[in-house]
């Protein structure tokens, strides 16, 4: 089965946002019904099925997503208005959590991710992936809509058609028998990106088992490849190559992650990333049991006002950090103007523990 991460598959490079027009999507049959299957846990519900739900009269939308995911996390507005418009006619939404690195596996991470994003609909831990094999899911979002006679007759893979797949609950919900007539159709506006002739930054991987699939992807230091689990002196090349990131001072390489190796209260070593974006998200899961502080710069100069992502944190002296103390998405950057430029990051902490990079290229919302 060929995995397509948030931003990027390993068969073809396809950026999710843009998933909609690279993967087709719209209405498809499926001969019998497509189940839920191996859930270690549920939050916000107690256990139940497709089949259940649609026995109960209701229209099922299932929604793969994992809390770390960009992609997925900018359908969340989308997801609770219609949650909040339908609910009460019928549509029940299904999040099924399927998570991308093991710290997504613990139950506690989601619920406070849940809790965090205000996810009010029943979510699945889907932790073996058997429901993502179950639907051959290769996509992180991806929504399966059932109707009535129990088949799948939508689907939608990545952002955008907000409108369409609305269309489709709204039809399914008729045929159903509900009675949406005085559910107005007004559906949000999608994001709007810049209108820029680059392309983003791909999504970013830390960790070995994503970058030793092809030499030479992600790390742009040839050490790095020489085998896995290896604490190495880096020296920074200096090379601004979009789509890699460089080192300084002695990192660890870890399946999942590339881990600082030192404590380092000067501040000498760090982690710099060339990127062409508007917005930068940065994942990051404290190697330790202490919380730590990550400097952020661009060029060497802290982030301004208006070029800080909602996680930064300003200090008295003017320099901009991420106060980490759990694992999950930090959002560094989101810019009103597009940038090419380098983000780097770093940590007195030898916590600091860095799994992916994800980038955008929306306008920054007034």
């Amino acid at each position: 089965m060929v995995v397509t991460a948030c931003g990027e598959t390993f068969s073809e490079v396809t950026s999710s946002e843009d998933a909609d027009s690279a993967t087709r999507n719209g209405s498809v049959q499926s001969s019998s019904l497509t189940e839920i299957t191996g859930i270690s846990g549920w939050i916000n519900s107690e256990h139940t099925s497709v089949e259940a739900e649609i026995a109960r009269g209701n229209v099922v939308l299932i929604d793969f997503w994992t809390y770390t995911c960009i992609n997925c996390l900018r359908t969340m507005p989308y997801l609770k208005a219609w949650h909040e418009k339908y609910s009460d006619n019928g549509l029940i939404i299904l999040g099924i959590h399927s998570p991308e690195f093991e710290f997504e596996k613990d139950p506690q991470n989601v619920q406070n991710a849940v809790d965090r994003i205000g996810v009010p609909w029943a979510v699945a831990l889907d932790n073996d992936m058997e429901t993502w094999g179950n639907f051959g899911n290769h996509f992180w979002p991806a929504k399966y809509l059932f109707g009535p006679d129990n088949n799948i007759v939508y689907s939608h893979f990545g952002e955008g058609d907000y409108a369409e797949t609305e269309l489709a609950i709204r039809e399914q919900l008729k045929a159903a028998g509900q009675d949406i007539t005085d559910i107005p159709f007004d559906p949000l506006p999608t994001n709007v990106r810049h209108e820029v002739t680059t392309r983003q930054t791909r999504e970013l991987y830390g960790g070995y088992h994503r970058a030793y699939s092809q030499q030479g992807i992600y790390n742009g230091h040839d050490d790095y490849y020489s085998g896995p689990d290896q604490k190495i002196q880096y020296q920074d090349p200096g090379d601004t190559i979009d789509g890699k990131y460089f080192l300084m001072g002695p990192w660890e390489n870890r399946s999942q992650s590339i881990v600082h190796g030192r404590e380092d209260p000067s501040l000498e070593d760090y982690l710099r990333v060339p990127f062409k974006a508007s917005s930068v998200n940065i994942v990051v899961e404290p190697a330790g049991p202490e919380p730590f502080e990550v400097v952020v710069d661009l060029e060497g100069t802290p982030l301004t006002v208006q070029q800080a992502g909602k996680d930064i944190v300003f200090k008295d002296d003017g320099t901009t950090i991420l106060e980490v103390s759990e694992p999950r998405m930090y959002a560094v950057l989101d810019s009103p103007k597009f940038l090419e430029s380098n983000l780097f990051f770093r940590s007195t902490s030898d916590n600091f523990a860095v799994f992916a990079f994800t980038f955008g290229k929306y306008l920054k919302a007034d």
